[in-house]
């Protein structure tokens, strides 16, 4: 789930001038421009807006203590810096190792514990802070909206799918869940394909759970994250894994926080 910057593209259609007949002046037209296709889906409008997306982005980069642990064991546990427009990003461990992140690229304490790990946690933790964020980068496709109930609570749901080529792992898809009342970003249901074939992902999907929401300049940060077994028949099935997310604030001037030291190994 590598984290990238993408745009939506739109296409504009120059009409052809023409000239009057030899008994008229000549008198050259206007070019005639055919409007561009307005690509905003209302659903993920809303809930870009919910979560002041365009203060967000306006922001140079936002730093947090994180913890996660699953089956009752801590996988993860240090300090996160993640530039707003997902470009860069540094995770310090609670152990002295760090990871680097540059747009595509991944560099690593060279004695860090878990090697075959290093490109997983660099991309998939910060893509779940920052997927309200997200949602109509380049290469999104969306479709399947409903509402529907999510363990017996109410929510706007839609399917998110990547087009061929986007990220580190374009066959991964999500079912968005949020709340009608807020718009804020419920849960969401997902496959993680890295490292295995799409109908073993499948076989095994899980959901992450948005919760205790706080607001920090303004914009609302889930501080809670639990981790699910789902499907989409039953919703949350059992629990996994859990998060929590503490001290959450933005800084500036971070030009030199992002330069991995030269003996750095990139992944």
């Amino acid at each position: 789930m590598k984290i990238t910057s993408y745009f939506i593209v739109s296409t504009i259609c120059v009409a052809t001038l023409f000239t009057a007949c030899k008994e008229a002046p000549k008198q050259e037209k206007k070019p005639e421009i055919t409007k561009v296709k307005d690509t905003s889906i209302p659903q993920i409008d809303a809930i870009q807006n919910a979560h002041h997306k365009d203060h967000f982005l306006s922001k140079e980069a936002i730093q947090f203590d994180i913890a996660i642990a699953f089956g009752g064991n801590e996988i993860l546990k240090g300090n996160m810096t993640l530039t707003t427009d997902s470009s860069k990003g540094l995770i310090a461990l609670e152990d002295g190792s760090k990871i680097y992140t540059l747009n595509n690229k991944v560099y690593y304490t060279p004695n860090i514990k878990n090697e075959k790990r290093v490109r997983f946690n660099a991309y998939t933790w910060s893509y779940f802070f920052l997927l309200p964020y997200k949602l109509s980068d380049q290469g999104t496709q969306w479709d399947e909206f409903e509402k529907t109930t999510l363990n017996g609570e109410e929510k706007n749901s839609q399917r998110l799918t990547f087009a061929s080529g986007t990220g580190d792992a374009p066959d991964d898809w999500y079912y968005i869940y949020s709340d009608p009342k807020t718009n804020l970003t419920s849960a969401a249901a997902y496959i993680v394909t890295l490292g295995k074939t799409k109908e073993a992902a499948e076989a095994d999907p899980h959901a992450i759970k948005y919760s205790n929401y706080q607001s920090v300049d303004g914009i609302p940060f889930a501080t809670n994250w639990t981790y699910w077994g789902w499907n989409k028949t039953e919703g949350l099935t059992k629990q996994i894994g859990e998060a929590t997310l503490s001290n959450i604030h933005f800084i500036n001037n971070t030009n030199d926080l992002f330069v991995p030291p030269a003996d750095f190994i990139e992944k």
